[in-house]
């Protein structure tokens, strides 16, 4: 798998230009070698660098996973996006918001599998970050439910427990599509599924008038 940074016209740094190619090239081997396969030894080796060099950087392999994650997952764009999904009629933004996680999680497919099967084997390991991970991904989502009830265009809902079933829906589609390749056996539609997955959300989390979250808990 190769990721691609895209870098700007400003003045060239050494520091970050080696900061970026690691990472890159870490994502790169834990796709195909998992977490506990690549070593940094390896890492090092293939961005060209000493290991020395690289725990400059990034003063553990977790921490590399960390950034790894946080820099090429869904939460760099997602939290970009959601000022203009405020903007936006509700439909309209959950179904972006969709494809967003869908393309997301498609690029990193090969990384996703991985790194399940590396947490079921070694959750000591990577049980905290991969739910960090999901803790702020469930938040960004969850902080733009919570932004829409507190404008009244929304029913009353638990915005975390409704990010958790929004990125569930779209994380199952994912998964039986491209992980099982149900697409090999029968293809669906993924425009058509994304606007029926957000129609059916919406019908249970647009409404005013609805069960009030706030009095039921």
């Amino acid at each position: 798998m190769s990721c691609s940074v895209v870098k700007g016209e400003g003045p060239f740094d050494p520091f970050t230009v080696t900061h970026e190619r690691i990472l890159e090239t870490a994502l790169g081997l834990f796709s195909t070698k998992g977490y506990l396969g690549a070593t940094t030894r390896e890492i090092a080796r293939q961005a060209g660098i000493a290991e020395v060099t690289l725990f400059r950087h990034f003063p553990s392999k977790e921490k590399l996973l960390e950034e790894a994650i946080t820099r090429y997952s869904i939460l760099p764009s997602l939290r970009a996006f959601v000022p203009r999904a405020l903007a936006m009629p509700y439909e309209d933004a959950l179904a972006a918001m969709a494809n967003i996680l869908l393309d997301t999680l498609i690029q990193l497919k090969d990384w996703l599998r991985i790194m399940h099967a590396e947490v079921q084997r070694s959750p000591e390991k990577l049980l905290g970050v991969y739910h960090t991970f999901l803790d702020e991904l469930f938040e960004v989502i969850a902080s733009y439910f919570r932004e829409l009830q507190q404008r009244g265009s929304i029913g009353s809902f638990d915005p975390e427990l409704g990010a958790r079933v929004f990125h569930a829906m779209f994380y199952c589609f994912f998964n039986i599509e491209e992980v099982l390749l149900r697409k090999q056996y029968r293809p669906t539609d993924r425009e058509k599924a994304v606007r029926e997955f957000v129609r059916m959300f919406v019908h249970g989390t647009g409404g005013i008038g609805r069960t009030d979250y706030a009095r039921a808990s």
